[in-house]
């Protein structure tokens, strides 16, 4: 070879060395995808460039692979890349234990619960309490409620406690009524325990339920740790990386918080701590608590009961209970003290609100100390049936009103029983609640409904089950659209956390929390929302499914 070509060639070698050496390192670099960044354009990027585990740059692909070098990279082919999906109200650690009990979901009637939980105390002999949940009377031939005279045959000298699906009703069999001391005729405020012919029946409502639940024994760190671990490893499968826990005792947060330290939990955590005297005396004065994963600033406070188990408070009567109108779980003054207390501090106070009665008190307070607009993001859980005249409070002291599209769906079949069809229009009414502030953060309230955040996007859009009912769309006037339903799931549930500098978008500076689905969800037909599958799901830049 002559000098001269041999001389060109060394030249081309050393610029493409020193191109190489020029470029910026990165941890990780993913390109030629579809990244809908979910940023306030909703613009779509192809690529982008993560180091210690944020986002650098975003891009095309050929300006992030020109201008960034990593040891690992992903190819997305093509794919849709989204930011990792947030949960803005579910129960991460009950959702956990519950794996590990009985579940009582989807059952067509109390003799199918009652051979679950024979098959399960058989095969957990050791278990010094058998507990479950799920149990839905709604789904029943006639809708009654069950007694315990049947459980009590099977588990005669165990304590056992199966709740409803919404967590606000229990049956317990006598070994575990006669633990927590409750006898027939015993009243308690805001809960129902209901006696027949002089008997207990074993049917607890709303606060009656703690009266059993209290006697449970406290899990160990090796119950945490196992119930935790499989529940971030379903939660990342789904395509989840944050998730609002809430209503958590202080000892519960303690336990998250170490599992974390150990890097045993790696699955990001707003928690809302439990009304409860104790939670105030350890975190009031110090303040909200922050690490990488775990952020507690939130104070969950309950108003009413359940539409289900007709506990939620209305401001007339049930349609389908005459005279019946729900009740509160704590007189009014306890919620006005609350706020009182709370406007004060950075915590953050949401309260679970469900019938229009309910919802009415909670708007009140919040807005006698809110008075005006404000970033306080004081939040009303769920906020299912709220009468016309109200609506506008949320927006005028910037109250967010804070839903779970699956609510909606799986109630239609009987809510209009218990509203009747005029104030139904009232109730999951996502886009009227939407139009008050302009954002909506959106959650499941798991393990009340499914995990999948792929069900709250067909519900809010499409408004209908998981069959595909009905061929119209429950009120469908009040669906969210594409947009606003991811946003929902992602940017604005990351703003309802006080998380929106962190995470729900991928853009520079954030956490690099993604995953990449194998369809587009913004653009897959409606019949194939449902079937779509998490590829991967990276917490940090770091692959966790």
């Amino acid at each position: 070879m002559k000098p001269a070509a041999l001389s060109k060639i060394s030249l081309a070698l050393l610029i493409f060395l020193a191109s190489c050496n020029s470029k910026q390192n990165a941890d990780l670099i993913l390109h030629h995808g579809k990244v809908y960044t979910v940023d306030s354009a909703f613009s779509t990027v192809e690529a982008f460039a993560v180091k210690d585990g944020k986002i650098i740059a975003t891009g095309t692909s050929e300006e992030i692979l020109k201008t960034y070098k990593a040891d690992s990279t992903i190819d997305a082919g093509g794919k849709a890349v989204y930011p990792g999906f947030i949960d803005a109200h579910a129960h991460f650690v009950g959702y956990g234990r519950g794996l590990f009990e009985t579940g009582l979901y989807e059952c067509k009637n109390w003799e199918e619960a009652l051979e679950r939980i024979k098959t399960f105390a058989a095969a957990h002999p050791k278990e010094s309490w058998i507990r479950g949940r799920g149990w839905d009377q709604n789904l029943w031939p006639g809708k009654a409620y069950p007694d315990n005279e049947a459980l009590d045959l099977i588990c005669p000298d165990r304590p056992a406690l199966f709740q409803r699906i919404d967590g606000h009703a229990a049956i317990a069999n006598t070994v575990a009524l006669q633990l927590a001391d409750i006898v027939p005729g015993q009243k308690i405020e805001g809960g129902e325990i209901e006696t027949k012919n002089g008997k207990l029946t074993g049917l607890l409502i709303d606060n009656a339920v703690e009266l059993v639940k209290k006697r449970i024994p406290a899990p160990s760190k090796a119950d945490y740790e196992k119930w935790l671990q499989l529940a971030q490893q379903n939660c990342f499968a789904q395509g989840l990386t944050t998730i609002t826990d809430c209503g958590l005792m202080f000892g519960e947060v303690a336990m998250l918080d170490t599992l974390q330290t150990e890097g045993l939990l790696k699955m990001r955590l707003y928690v809302m701590l439990s009304d409860d005297t104790a939670n105030y005396r350890r975190y009031l004065a110090k303040g909200p608590y922050k690490t990488d994963r775990l952020f507690v600033k939130g104070i969950k406070a309950y108003a009413d009961g359940a539409l289900g188990s007709r506990g939620a408070c209305l401001l007339t009567h049930y349609n389908d209970k005459p005279g019946w109108s729900g009740f509160l779980l704590s007189k009014e003054s306890h919620f006005d003290s609350l706020a009182q207390m709370l406007v004060g501090t950075d915590f953050q106070l949401c309260t679970h609100a469900i019938g229009d009665s309910g919802n009415r008190m909670v708007l009140g307070i919040y807005n006698k100390y809110l008075k005006s607009t404000n970033d306080k993001r004081w939040r009303i859980e769920h906020a299912q049936v709220v009468n016309q005249n109200d609506f506008s409070l949320f927006g005028k002291t910037s109250v967010i009103p804070s839903v779970q599209p699956t609510h909606a769906t799986s109630d239609m079949p009987w809510a209009g029983d218990r509203l009747g069809s005029e104030r139904l229009k009232g109730a999951y009414a996502y886009k009227q609640l939407l139009a008050q502030n302009g954002w909506l953060p959106l959650g499941t309230d798991f393990p009340v409904e499914d995990i999948s955040p792929f069900k709250t996007f067909y519900a809010a859009v499409v408004r209908k089950d998981a069959k595909g009912f009905p061929d119209t769309g429950f009120q469908k006037e009040n669906a969210l659209t594409r947009e606003q339903t991811l946003r929902g799931m992602t940017t604005w549930a990351a703003k309802a956390d006080f998380l929106e500098n962190e995470v729900g978008s991928l853009e520079k500076g954030k956490k690099a929390d993604f995953i990449i689905l194998d369809k587009d969800i913004m653009q897959a037909p409606e019949n194939e929302i449902l079937g779509i599958k998490v590829k991967a799901t990276y917490s940090g830049g770091k692959r966790v499914w």
